[in-house]
């Protein structure tokens, strides 16, 4: 019997994130550090707005664009936020998370080998979505000593006549980096001069430390037009298991994801689109205690890392570390196999999401006091590998 599985599905290698949590599961008393959802429940107003919708009998489809009262909160969110337009009614779509998003937007606009840039390290599903649309993504290694931001002039680069479009994801993951609006706006020079589209995740744009600012990528002049914008609940609201994220662009761009969307999906799920609006109504004050306790979290670790010799970029938004881990002479599986079975903390390698040099990703998404502990347990890996 011939092999029937598709070629450019094969080709691609599994989630670099699934191994360790599934050696994890089998463990007992493990500290996780890789997961990448917040440690809250979703705010009780939320909770009860999805409660609500059940008793009150929305179990049914709902239009294929979304809850048009959900649209137009969204619109107002996006332009109080960002002073951004988008019409509700033909350039928002609301999706099972920002992944389903993600995939309607490069499906939407790839055609067969169409090169879609990629600034690595990213989440892991951005060079594969390509691939699955049909595209080639083309990554672009981000380093440090430019804070992890993409630079233009390396963007520059690698742009071919088969580019059709820059993938970015700020804040990042993997590496907690933020985008300076100085370097966002050298990036809307360059997609303009060579016709670009920019499909921008912003998933985890409520969570910014330290005084820096997230800049929205359709925001800036003359960028609306040319970017599709990809947002959502699971990270800012505490959502993750709600599946419910969106999609703001053009409207001709955005109906061809909404065709997708129909055939694929047919509506995203109902009670969870009620609770997303009560998220917008009444969810701002959980957004900035759940995001004061990250950044409590966030500098904990990232002091506790750097003394223990595991060189920590300071993240500036989402809720990961991106620790160097040269200093305890292993690769980046090595150290995250090792690092579990010894002393039962689980991180992720840095290579699952691109990243050139021997680093890891580690959620500050859990309790302080099991970061703590977390902590003390590589402190006594680190001297035995240090």
């Amino acid at each position: 019997m011939r092999n029937f599985v598709a070629q450019h599905i094969a080709s691609v290698p599994p989630s670099g994130i699934r191994k360790f949590f599934d050696i994890a599961a089998t463990m007992d008393d493990v500290i996780s550090l890789g997961i990448g959802e917040p440690d809250f429940v979703s705010p009780e107003p939320i909770l009860n707005a999805g409660i609500r919708a059940l008793q009150e009998g929305e179990t049914h489809y709902t239009s294929n664009s979304g809850i048009l009262e959900l649209r137009l909160a969204v619109a107002a969110h996006l332009q109080s936020l960002y002073d951004v337009e988008y019409a509700a009614e033909d350039e928002i779509l609301i999706t099972v998370g920002v992944s389903e998003a993600l995939y309607l937007a490069l499906t939407a606009v790839i055609e067969r080998d169409d090169e879609v840039i990629v600034p690595t390290p990213c989440f892991v599903s951005y060079q594969p979505e390509v691939v699955f649309a049909g595209g080639v993504p083309i990554a672009l290694p981000t380093k440090p000593e430019d804070e992890f931001q993409v630079l233009a002039e390396d963007v520059a680069k690698l742009i071919t006549p088969k580019t059709k479009a820059i993938l970015i994801g700020y804040p990042n993951n993997p590496t907690g980096a933020v985008m300076s609006r100085e370097r966002l706006l050298d990036l809307a020079r360059l997609a303009e001069k060579h016709d670009l589209l920019v499909i921008s995740d912003e998933i985890y744009d409520r969570l910014v430390y330290g005084g820096h600012e997230h800049t929205c990528f359709a925001s800036l002049p003359g960028m609306a037009a040319r970017t599709i914008l990809l947002g959502g609940f699971s990270k800012n609201y505490a959502m993750t298991g709600w599946r419910i994220g969106y999609a703001a662009a053009p409207s001709a761009i955005l109906s061809a994801m909404r065709k997708i969307h129909q055939y694929t999906i047919m509506s995203a799920p109902t009670a969870a689109q009620f609770a997303s609006i009560e998220a917008l109504r009444s969810g701002e004050g959980y957004v900035q205690e759940m995001r004061a306790e990250y950044d409590r979290r966030r500098q904990l670790i990232v002091s506790g890392l750097n003394q223990l010799g595991l060189t920590t970029f300071e993240p500036r938004g989402a809720f990961y570390a991106f620790p160097s881990i040269s200093a305890s002479g292993m690769d980046d599986e090595t150290f995250a196999d090792t690092l579990l079975r010894e002393e039962k903390v689980a991180v992720v390698p840095g290579s699952a999401f691109g990243a050139e040099g021997n680093f890891v990703r580690c959620s500050y998404a859990t309790a302080y006091e099991k970061i703590e502990e977390a902590l003390e347990r590589m402190r006594r890996f680190m001297e035995r590998h240090g």
